[in-house]
């Protein structure tokens, strides 16, 4: 039993019952500067919230700090599909900082993921100070991208359009199509996390109060005659100059997912050479997204990149050994991990042969001798860091973050760990 399960413990952690979710959305409402939901709102937020997996801190009766998780499937290198925690409702009162609510919420949680069986926990960092602390590393990296107006010309080597037909739906009712694409792409893109129905209503809520002036969610499908091969969601702000009577709107792309090449030239030309439009921005693309070879002059998108999905590992071994490599790798790690003891010590990590559909070579992890020396020294953060291949174990070392046993070694394990493509998560939670 760990302290936060204690009765003895200043600020006991329990789940929340239903009828506590007022009061549990009060904290998040106070820490993160919200608004008090709508009916219809509330309703949506009810449906999606798993109450045995969203913990409270309590002060009295009064919750006083929170922390929520969603059950996920979640994709990692070699078309591997894996149980993750969708770690989410992160936030303490402001009248309760500083008092060690949230490290006693997160241990708990942690704890909480491990005893369920799922080797992995994902979350969107709020801030990027927090949460390295429990352990979760930088796993993906986003682009958001900017053009003007005449800037979205593609490259005469860009895809033709392969007979795509462009068709604007309504977003709520396109749903099946919206899937259809989604779920192609599924499978070969690290990160993405598979979408129930309920999970697509989500994507597509879009109440006029949540706006901030731009216009109703557009949809727009790029389709042949076997169906949809990509689609955009989309909305916009109508602007003029008043001083030129010149058109100054601006397009944002909220969502764009293409099964191919093809499709996603076909979406990209048709987006950026809306009419009336004189800035499109297109955010969270990842960052091999194909728009950044496939513009006549690619340094129009202006790229800005920012961190994305933060992984923690809750399982080592199991987490290792279920997905696929690139490369060939024999290594013994030497895992720091303060809060899960059982992920510390030597493991041993050895590829084997390619698996003959291409999603790369299998591998098998366990511990290694008490006598053996490490190749890889490194904190369980900056394994997960480097797992679904988006941030280099190279480049964690070059920062001084992994420390090499054996010369050679880093550069043999980040080649295996690293993929292509790179990691992309359009799901926001």
């Amino acid at each position: 039993m760990t302290s936060a399960t204690r009765g003895d413990h200043p600020y006991p952690i329990r789940p929340v019952s239903s009828e506590e979710f007022d009061a549990f959305h009060t904290v998040d409402t106070h820490a993160f500067h919200g608004s008090p939901l709508t009916a219809e709102e509330r309703q949506l937020v009810v449906s999606h919230l798993e109450f045995d997996r969203s913990l409270a801190a309590f002060d009295g009766a009064t919750p006083v700090g929170t922390a929520g998780a969603y059950t996920f499937q979640l994709t990692v290198p070699g078309s591997v599909s894996l149980a993750a925690a969708g770690v989410t409702w992160v936030s303490v009162l402001p009248s309760h900082r500083r008092r060690g609510v949230l490290s006693s919420m997160m241990r708990r949680q942690l704890a909480d993921i491990r005893d369920r069986g799922e080797p992995l926990a994902v979350l969107w960092a709020s801030e990027s100070v927090i949460y390295s602390r429990y352990g979760y590393g930088r796993a993906m990296w986003h682009a958001d991208l900017t053009l003007y107006r005449g800037e979205g010309t593609l490259a005469r080597t860009a895809p033709s359009d392969g007979g795509l037909r462009m068709r604007l739906v309504e977003p709520a009712a396109a749903i099946p199509e919206l899937a259809k694409v989604y779920d192609a792409v599924l499978p070969s893109r690290p990160g993405f996390i598979a979408r129930t129905e309920s999970w697509w209503q989500r994507t597509v809520y879009d109440p006029p109060d949540r706006r901030h002036g731009t216009s109703p969610l557009h949809c727009v499908l790029a389709e042949d005659d076997d169906g949809p091969r990509g689609y955009a969601l989309y909305s916009a702000v109508s602007r003029w100059d008043s001083d030129t009577s010149l058109p100054d709107s601006a397009l944002h792309v909220r969502e764009m997912v293409a099964a191919d090449a093809a499709a996603s030239a076909a979406l990209s030309a048709d987006l950026l050479s809306r009419d009336l439009t004189a800035e499109f921005r297109l955010r969270g693309r990842p960052v091999d997204d194909p728009l950044l070879y496939q513009l006549a002059d690619p340094r129009r998108a202006r790229p800005r990149l920012k961190d994305a999905l933060w992984m923690r590992i809750i399982d080592v071994p199991g987490a290792l050994a279920r997905r696929r490599y690139s490369a060939p790798a024999d290594v013994i790690l030497q895992v720091r991990d303060d809060l899960l003891p059982a992920n510390a010590g030597l493991w041993r990590l050895t590829t084997g042969e390619a698996a003959p559909d291409g999603s790369g070579l299998a591998a098998t992890c366990g511990p290694a001798s008490s006598s053996a020396a490490p190749d890889v020294v490194l904190d369980v953060t900056q394994l997960g860091a480097a797992y679904l291949g988006g941030t280099t174990l190279g480049a964690l070392a070059g920062a001084g973050l992994v420390a090499e046993g054996r010369p050679g070694a880093v550069r043999q394990l980040s080649a295996a760990l690293s993929w292509d493509p790179a990691p992309w998560c359009p799901v926001n939670f």
